[in-house]
């Protein structure tokens, strides 16, 4: 019998975006074609000591997005970097448990989407499923993600950048450069955790405080009128988009209630009610960011489409939620990609990738 991939499945963390990680990595795991793979379950707790889960996921409350937690499990491991693979070694033995082929990280946020965890793949020389280094980073900082496609000709919504102190922004001038609209976002965060809409100078200066507790950077965009487009792109050097899906909030913006509390919160139309021209539109759009922001393995592209047809990229996301209604997942599932078969494509993905960077070292 051929030996089984030992896929090191990777979930939870510091991020303030912890819970719905363990939703998505659950689903992961569920995916998993156990023929070919085996999972080796990692879960960080909020503190950031690594636990060995061993044969489950072992949750509390795994059906609840709110009170969803890592159960105390007590098994610390770190990974240890060796020659040719990378150890999980129990901090109480000091044992080696088990070796692993290739990392799939399902870190939303901070310190795992933001090229954290692909920095310490690279360092072990191990394969680690989705974006590298600086396609991550980029990804997550929506300041530096809006300079490079606004440079490239892509285009963006209209933005003010403001750092660690919200009494140095001046509402006159942004509202009078932006309009009175206005979304309020951490630079590094994602699932809109942090995310305001503000119509006047005291919500403004509000937001602005709430959103710097959870990063010194902020950003201030002009509201977009248009519809809220999503695209799933799949691959490496030749890389492929999904259909599109629509997402139309209750309310001002998909809010993070809206996204995993609160069912009625948004409507998801998989497919997006689009001609064959806007379609085609919205891929070739999702294909040039995907490779203008160095992506590779997945990233989901959202974007607004105006009346007029015209597009506006608002943000990539390059570890997608993964639960069992994540955009992500559908959409391929509706272009003809089951989810296991979509898992198994990323872990290949990966390896592939690995492979070809260490045939470049050996040259």
């Amino acid at each position: 019998m051929e030996k089984k991939i030992k896929v090191a499945i990777v979930f939870g963390g510091r991020s303030t975006e912890h819970e719905i990680s363990l939703l998505s990595a659950r689903n992961v795991f569920k995916s998993l074609d156990t023929e070919k793979y085996e999972a080796v379950l990692i879960g960080i707790d909020k503190n950031g000591q690594w636990h060995h889960n061993e044969n489950s996921m072992s949750l509390l409350n795994a059906e609840d997005a709110e009170k969803i937690s890592l159960s105390k499990n007590n098994n610390p491991i770190l990974l240890s970097q060796n020659t040719d693979q990378c150890s999980l070694i129990s901090l109480s033995t000091k044992e080696v448990i088990t070796k692993i082929d290739v990392i799939f990280p399902v870190l939303h946020g901070t310190y795992g989407e933001d090229g954290s965890i692909q920095g310490f793949a690279k360092i072990a020389n191990i394969p680690c499923v989705g974006c590298g280094i600086l396609g991550s980073a980029i990804g997550m900082d929506k300041d530096i993600m809006k300079r490079i496609l606004r440079d490239s000709g892509i285009p963006v919504a209209k933005w003010v950048t403001i750092k660690n102190d919200h009494t140095q922004a001046n509402y006159n001038l942004i509202e009078a450069e932006l309009g009175n609209q206005l979304f309020i976002k951490p630079a590094n965060l994602g699932s809109s955790v942090g995310v305001s809409f503000t119509t006047n100078e005291s919500e403004f200066y509000k937001a602005l405080e709430e959103g710097l507790q959870y990063d010194s950077k902020v950003i201030v965009e002009e509201k977009i009128v248009g519809r809220e487009i999503e695209c799933a792109v799949l691959g490496n050097e030749h890389p492929k988009a999904s259909i599109a899906g629509e997402v139309v909030p209750k309310n001002n913006f998909y809010s993070y209630e809206s996204k995993y509390l609160d069912e009625s919160g948004a409507e998801l139309h998989i497919p997006a009610d689009l001609t064959a021209l806007q379609l085609k539109a919205v891929q070739e759009l999702s294909l040039e960011t995907y490779s203008l922001l160095e992506c590779a393995g997945m990233t989901r592209v959202d974007m607004f489409l105006k009346d007029d047809d015209s597009l506006i990229i608002n943000e990539i996301n390059t570890i997608p939620g993964f639960t069992n209604i994540s955009m992500y997942p559908k959409l391929w599932e509706k272009s003809g990609v089951p989810q296991q078969e979509l898992i198994s494509t990323l872990i290949e993905l990966a390896l592939d990738a690995q492979v070809k960077q260490n045939n470049l070292l050996l040259k």
